[in-house]
């Protein structure tokens, strides 16, 4: 199998992200892995499709930071035909774009949806992500698991929905992930809140959620895979992210720490409410971002976090993954061009 992997940018990528860890797998697992940036698609005169894959043979290889030294080396580039991949998975992060290459991300989406029209699979679907590169998306799930929520640029409003949340709410950029650009607000923030709304609003939309208790204590990101909570002998790819001294946010990327969590019945319950929607657009791999009985988000785009899970638990979740990509393919082979992108993406 070849597999290709899309990122922000090759030169920039690290040893600790997860797409590293499920490129390795495949590597391992004897397929050839590629990685290539948002800006490394070329569409030719004749209709054909290309890209820039940095990859190395197949060798098992114990280091991920050896892994990735050696697939950024200048000679693991090569021009590669689209026709020839047999898997491209999306991995690139929006919000690493956002301010310095905001095209990068609409590029991905549109070279994954020409790419899918090939033939070659393309998860997570292309075209539904078109959808969810806004947070708008994530109110197509049910109200039952989600905060209540208001996506406005009007100071007035904004502010009613926040006396209604007794003065606590959460603020965020209606584009971005990664925690980039949130803020708790409570009374004490009530002669500040004009201004952080203004700052937020510059860029776009505001969202503005209730704050729930549970909060203090951190989130919990559990994995998905074919809309399914991801399981490995009996062990579940979820964990604690707890928040960083003095810090709002629980993402890794601004400092949150893992540990690890007994997955609950009440996380499984949102687990099996969002998964309809999951399988209907495409999404293979998912990670759910949980506070208390409600999801806070639903990262489509580069869900990460195995690294911690393989820590805390011991199991190689990413060669799971990686496994489920051949068994998808198997499939296609039974079904030829019977089952569309979207359809054998969840299957």
């Amino acid at each position: 199998m070849r597999i290709g992997f899309v990122v922000n940018n090759v030169a920039t990528e690290k040893s600790t992200y997860t797409t590293i860890r499920l490129a390795m797998a495949a590597t391992q697992l004897g397929h050839e892995a590629l990685l290539t940036g948002t800006g490394d698609f070329s569409y030719a005169p004749d209709g054909s499709l290309s890209v820039q894959g940095h990859g190395v043979p197949a060798r098992s290889y114990r280091s991920l930071e050896r892994y990735l030294a050696d697939v950024q080396k200048p000679e693991a580039a090569r021009q590669v035909p689209i026709r020839d991949f047999d898997v491209v998975m999306l991995r690139n992060d929006p919000a690493d774009d956002a301010k310095e290459r905001p095209w990068a991300s609409l590029a991905a989406v549109a070279f994954g949806q020409l790419i899918a029209a090939t033939g070659v699979l393309v998860v997570n679907d292309p075209h539904s992500l078109s959808s969810a590169l806004s947070k708008a998306y994530f109110q197509h799930f049910p109200d039952a698991v989600r905060p209540r929520t208001l996506i406005s640029r009007d100071q007035r409003l904004i502010s009613g929905f926040i006396d209604d949340m007794d003065g606590n709410a959460v603020l965020k950029p209606l584009q971005g992930s990664g925690g980039s650009g949130v803020f708790v607000v409570d009374r004490k923030e009530a002669p500040n809140r004009n201004q952080i709304v203004e700052a937020i609003a510059r860029d776009g939309y505001v969202v503005a959620q209730e704050y729930l208790p549970e909060a203090k204590d951190g989130d919990v990101r559990m994995m998905l895979m074919n809309g399914y909570p991801l399981q490995v002998a009996g062990k579940y790819a979820a964990f604690r992210r707890r928040n960083a001294s003095g810090e709002v946010r629980s993402n890794m990327s601004v400092g949150g720490t893992a540990e690890a969590v007994r997955v609950t019945d009440e996380m499984l319950h949102l687990a099996e409410v969002v998964r309809p929607k999951l399988v209907t657009d495409g999404m293979f791999l998912v990670g759910l971002d949980i506070v208390g009985d409600k999801l806070m988000e639903v990262n489509v785009f580069s869900p990460g976090g195995l690294g911690s899970c393989l820590r805390l638990y011991g199991k190689d979740f990413a060669s799971a993954i990686i496994r489920d990509l051949e068994r998808k393919l198997q499939i296609r082979g039974h079904y030829a061009e019977d089952l569309g992108n979207v359809r054998l993406a969840t299957v």
